[in-house]
């Protein structure tokens, strides 16, 4: 008996709107792509909370609250961020402890 290798077809992904255009689909990210937009995300909220904290100290700023929500969203974003990089850092060398 011989086994044959799958034959794989290319899928071509395209979506129709109920009126009849065809949509293309939007591109996939890479791994590094995505790492990158979310460390521009957290990186973007540690500037917005500085610049809130700067305009309390200045003066203009009425409510208190929002800068205090700026802060604490820069605070949690960092905190999940070196979670991600502890847990990226046990993963690698838990690959360098295994013996081949």
């Amino acid at each position: 008996m011989q086994i044959e290798a799958l034959q794989m077809t290319p899928v071509n992904m395209q979506a129709e709107s109920h009126l009849g255009e065809t949509k293309e689909v939007a591109g996939v990210k890479s791994f590094g792509e995505y790492l990158q937009g979310e460390l521009q995300n957290v990186n973007d909220l540690q500037h917005e909370s500085d610049r809130m904290s700067a305009a309390l100290a200045a003066g203009q700023v009425d409510d208190i609250s929002q800068v205090i929500v700026a802060a604490e969203k820069a605070d949690i974003a960092l905190q999940l961020t070196l979670a991600v990089r502890n847990k990226a850092v046990e993963a690698y060398q838990e690959i360098m402890r295994m013996q081949v």
